[in-house]
C-alpha cells in the first residue's frame, strides 16, 4: 500500500520549490545592482509588491517616488507607504473602473518626472487587466464585454493580448513615448510561452515593429471585429534608452521543482514543451502518459485554456485539468497528479488549483454526491474538488510564470 499522506506531501513540497526559485523579491534582489541617481518605480501587476520589495532591498532610499498596482488582495497599502510608494488596485482578470483610473495615474505619474530621471518599471502577469488607457471610439462597457469574452474563448495568451493591443493607447509600445526619452529598465516575470517580451504585460514598452495587425487570422466572431478600432501603422519611437530584461519564468520554476524531487529520492522526468491547447484533451493524455510511465516524478508546464459555458460554475483551468485527469486514474493507486497556478489563483476565487489521485472521484462522489463529468461540463470543477478536499490554496505568491503540473507515479 502506497503512503497517500507522503506522497500528496511530496508534491505540495515539489511545487514550492518551483514557486520559490521564481519569487519575485528573491528575483529582482538577485539581478540588480545600485546605480547613481535617484529612481521612480513603476511596478505592475500581480507580483508587483514582491518585486517592489526586492527594488527597496537593493536600492533603498535611491527609490524617491513610485506607483505599485496590482490586483485587490495583492498589495499592504501601509507597508508600501512606509517606503513612499502609493499603491493602487485595477481590475483582474476583466479591467474595470479602476484600471482606467489606474492607466491615467501611471501616465501621469511617469509625466511628473525629472527628464533626467531614472526609471525602473517591474512587470508581471495580470497587468493587462490592471492598467489601460483606451482608443478612442473604445469605452469601458465595450472593453469588458470583449474581455469577457477573450478569457471564455479558448485563445492562448498571445492571440487575446494581439486584441488587448488593439483597443488600447499604452499597449503594444504605447508606453514609450510616454517615458520620453527617460533612462528607462524594464524587469519582466514571464507569465507566456517563449517569454516574448512584446506578450508579457501587453508588450507596455516593447516597440510594435512597423506592420499593422489586422488580427485576421484570429477569426474572431464579427460583433468583436465590429468593436475594433481600425488598425493603423505603426508609430516608430526610439526605445535606445529603455533596457528590458526577464528575471523569472516557468523554465526556472520547473528546474528548481527537478531539483526537490531528485533531493526527495525521486527518479524525475521534465517535459520542456509548453503545454497549451484544450484543458481536457491535455488532461486525458497527461493521464496516459502517467499511467504508462515508469516509477517516478513527471513535471510539466504551460497554459491549457478553456472555453467556458453561458454560465460557468466555482473553478479554473488548473482545477478542471486536474479533474480530468482524476476522472481518467480514477481506481488507480499509483498515480497522482498536482496542476496549479503559479500566482495562487486559478480563474474567480481563491483556490490555485487541486492535486488529486486515484480516489479523487470516489471521495467527492460520496461527500457531496456530485457527478464530475456534469461539474467538467458545467465548468464547475472547483465545486466537485472542494467535496474531494483536493484544492490547493496558497494566497498570492509573489510571482506568476504560468501554470506547474506535476504527477508521480509509483
Amino acid at each position: 500500500m502506497p503512503d497517500i499522506t507522503r506522497v500528496r506531501a511530496d508534491l505540495l513540497e515539489v511545487f514550492q520549490a518551483g514557486l520559490a526559485r521564481v519569487d519575485g523579491r528573491a528575483c529582482v534582489k538577485n539581478l540588480l545592482q545600485r546605480v547613481q541617481g535617484d529612481v521612480a518605480l513603476i511596478a505592475v501587476g500581480k507580483a508587483a509588491q514582491a518585486m517592489t520589495l526586492g527594488a527597496v532591498d537593493v536600492l533603498d532610499d535611491q527609490i524617491v517616488d513610485g506607483l505599485v498596482i496590482s490586483k485587490p488582495g495583492y498589495l499592504d497599502a501601509a507597508l508600501l507607504q512606509t517606503y513612499g510608494l502609493r499603491a493602487l488596485e485595477g481590475g483582474h482578470p476583466v479591467p474595470d473602473a479602476a484600471s482606467l483610473r489606474a492607466g491615467d495615474e501611471m501616465v501621469g505619474f511617469i509625466q511628473s518626472q525629472p527628464q533626467d530621471r531614472q526609471l525602473l518599471f517591474l512587470i508581471s502577469g495580470g497587468a493587462s487587466g490592471l492598467v489601460e488607457q483606451l482608443c478612442e471610439g473604445v469605452d469601458l462597457a465595450q472593453l469588458q464585454q470583449i474581455n469577457n469574452w477573450l478569457l471564455g474563448s479558448g485563445l492562448p495568451i498571445n492571440a487575446m493580448n494581439r486584441v488587448r493591443k488593439s483597443l488600447s493607447k499604452i499597449k503594444g509600445g504605447g508606453l514609450i513615448s510616454v517615458v520620453d526619452g527617460r533612462p528607462t529598465r524594464v524587469l519582466l516575470i514571464s507569465d507566456v510561452p517563449g517569454d516574448d517580451p512584446g506578450v508579457i504585460g501587453s508588450g507596455l514598452l516593447v516597440p510594435p515593429g512597423d506592420s499593422i495587425d489586422t488580427l485576421e487570422d484570429l477569426h474572431l466572431p464579427e460583433w468583436l471585429k465590429a468593436l475594433l478600432p481600425l488598425p493603423v501603422a505603426a508609430v516608430s519611437v526610439s526605445s535606445e534608452n529603455i533596457h528590458i530584461e526577464i528575471v523569472a519564468s516557468l523554465r526556472l520554476a520547473r528546474e528548481a521543482a527537478a531539483e526537490k524531487a531528485r533531493e526527495l529520492g525521486y527518479a524525475v522526468t521534465t517535459q520542456h514543451a509548453h503545454l497549451g491547447g484544450d484543458v481536457e484533451v491535455v488532461g486525458r493524455r497527461l493521464a496516459y502518459e502517467l499511467k504508462d510511465a515508469w516509477p517516478g516524478l513527471y513535471i510539466w508546464g504551460g497554459e491549457p485554456t478553456i472555453r467556458l459555458p453561458e454560465k460557468p460554475g466555482r473553478g479554473g483551468r488548473n482545477q478542471h485539468l486536474a479533474l480530468t485527469v482524476a476522472g481518467s486514474i480514477a481506481g488507480n493507486r499509483s498515480t497522482f497528479f498536482l496542476s496549479a497556478g503559479t500566482d495562487g489563483g486559478d480563474g474567480p476565487g481563491s483556490d490555485a488549483g487541486a492535486l488529486v489521485d486515484g480516489a479523487t472521484v470516489s471521495r467527492g462522489s460520496r461527500a457531496s454526491g456530485l457527478d464530475y463529468e456534469k461539474c467538467l461540463a458545467q465548468a464547475d470543477s472547483g465545486s466537485f474538488l472542494e467535496a474531494s478536499g483536493d484544492l490547493i490554496t496558497t494566497g498570492p505568491t509573489g510571482t506568476n510564470v504560468m501554470d506547474l503540473m506535476l504527477g508521480i507515479k509509483l
